[in-house]
């Protein structure tokens, strides 16, 4: 396939080797509006904003994903394949279930459980385990620990379903097994990027508490979580460094 895509429209060179992608296309566009020097639109197929411009002097990608696995399975996949970007940062916001995290706090996915069958669908002959890329990870906690974050880096669960029928929450489970908190992306990008034989992250700012009475608004997520978005610019900083 040759570029534009069927899902993005910008022009080759205009996707930076590495993409920080929020679920929210709004979110986007107050990253690259509030942090991004000369930000551009590059992607807007679906109203899904792409912009590029730099961080510290290097050039980094806002890009939305949309909801679940599904979606950013494939924004994921275009941009590894077509215009062979090395790094996805996903940032988003995740219902925590650990005791241990507060609405605010920061979570780095070290592995994404999952409950969809997108993983199956590479073919291997059991349960393959989605895992972020080490060295993102590390260069992201790197980050979290400048910023004086209060993080967790450990396991979380890429849900297909954000509503449960009647009786049919695995919550208390996924908690036993020491599972972090909720969200929806990140085990379709990890596997994607593994097949692509790129890296992949996510990071999570908790947006709200599955066993304590705290929640965010919908503004509050779209515009409150700049630590998490400076810590996710400052790792793409800590990537160009790389030789």
């Amino acid at each position: 396939m040759s570029i534009p895509t069927p899902h993005i429209n910008a022009k080759a060179g205009e996707i930076a080797k590495t993409v920080l992608m929020p679920g929210d296309p709004l979110r986007a566009k107050f990253i690259a509006e509030t942090f991004l020097t000369d930000p551009k639109l590059v992607n807007n197929v679906r109203g899904v904003q792409g912009h590029t411009g730099t961080w510290k002097g290097v050039p980094v990608t806002v890009m939305a994903s949309g909801m679940g696995i599904p979606s950013i399975s494939i924004y994921s996949w275009e941009l590894y394949h077509y215009y062979d970007v090395d790094n996805i940062i996903r940032i988003g916001s995740a219902g925590a279930l650990s005791d241990d995290l507060d609405v605010m706090d920061i979570v780095i996915g070290q592995g994404a459980c999952t409950n969809s069958v997108l993983p199956s669908t590479f073919g291997t002959p059991g349960l393959y385990a989605p895992i972020a890329d080490y060295t993102l990870l590390q260069k992201a906690v790197e980050a979290a620990e400048e910023h004086k974050a209060k993080f967790m880096v450990g396991n979380i669960l890429s849900s297909d379903n954000f509503y449960a029928a009647e009786g049919q929450s695995a919550n208390d489970l996924w908690k036993r097994m020491g599972v972090l908190a909720i969200e929806m992306e990140a085990a379709g990008l990890y596997a994607n990027a593994a097949y692509a034989k790129k890296r992949a992250l996510c990071i999570c700012t908790i947006s709200d508490h599955l066993y304590k009475q705290q929640y965010l608004s919908a503004e509050e997520r779209q515009t409150s979580f700049t630590q998490m978005m400076e810590i996710a610019l400052d790792t793409a900083v800590k990537m160009a460094e790389i030789k």
